[in-house]
């Protein structure tokens, strides 16, 4: 053990020696890097880690199972590269979608995948506990659907609780995820767009977030036989007026929002 601690150190005293121009690679997805590189971060002060949550589940005909998780990933690391001093974790892809048997809420479509409240619970606290073990002091949780927000704050919650009198802290920051109900879509209405057109679900908002974030997340040729079909093949709302420029308004909306939210939070007293 002892010669693998000083090896370690060894390891990490080359990446500390390297150029600046190697170190300043942009690093933000910890997936992405090496263990050396993640100890170089932390005595460089990235002490801010990210957990993006994702989800797979079913986004009507004209969207790809996996659009959260590709969200999550890519707006979680802008909002690590704008900050600055913050890494993000692999996304958290299986989350609850509704009861399994009988099938219920995207359960109800092939493809999705739901797993127990407590199972995702217990995750994302042992993940959060991880981090704490290796050195962050702030964790912040965002997760790119509606339906697990309660449970983000649940967690932030009993790890606060259970980190009383330490300076580590998880946050719940749910300005992510309210600013594509508010902010984003009253940019999309003064644009002329209705409620209906919206949507809740694979409509207008949902599909334009995505085209922006990545065009390949969309089979544009669907739209309308989406659209046509609607609430039986899952689109609540009307994904035909979607585009990357209407996409773009969400994303500027979530990356401002979301960047001032964790600033404020890692502000606070400890």
């Amino acid at each position: 053990m002892q010669n693998f601690r000083f090896t370690l150190w060894q390891i990490v005293g080359v990446v500390l020696a390297m150029p600046a121009a190697a170190q300043a690679a942009n690093l933000v997805y910890l997936e992405e890097m090496t263990s050396a590189e993640v100890s170089v971060a932390l005595r460089g002060g990235t002490t801010t880690v990210i957990i993006p949550v994702g989800g797979t589940e079913q986004n009507g005909l004209h969207m790809v199972l996996g659009k959260h998780n590709t969200r999550a990933k890519v707006l979680a690391g802008q909002v690590a590269q704008r900050l600055g001093d913050a890494l993000v974790a692999p996304v958290v892809s299986y989350v609850p979608e509704g009861n399994v048997s009988p099938p219920t809420e995207h359960m109800r479509f092939a493809g999705t995948i739901s797993i127990p409240e407590p199972v995702f619970r217990a995750t994302l606290e042992a993940a959060a506990r991880s981090f704490k073990q290796h050195g962050f002091k702030d964790i912040v949780l965002l997760g790119d659907s509606g339906n697990y927000q309660t449970s983000l704050k649940v967690v932030a919650n009993t790890l606060n609780r259970d980190w009383g009198g330490s300076p580590v802290r998880a946050h719940f920051l749910p300005a992510y995820y309210q600013t594509t109900q508010t902010d984003y879509a009253a940019a999309l209405k003064a644009r002329g767009l209705t409620d209906t057109q919206i949507g809740t679900h694979a409509g207008t908002a949902d599909t334009s977030l995505a085209m922006a974030v990545d065009p390949a997340l969309v089979h544009v040729d669907r739209l309308e036989k989406s659209a046509q079909l609607g609430a039986a093949v899952g689109t609540k709302g009307d994904p035909r007026p979607s585009s990357v420029a209407l996409g773009k308004l969400g994303i500027d909306a979530i990356l401002n929002a979301t960047v001032n939210a964790v600033r404020a939070a890692v502000a606070q007293p400890r």
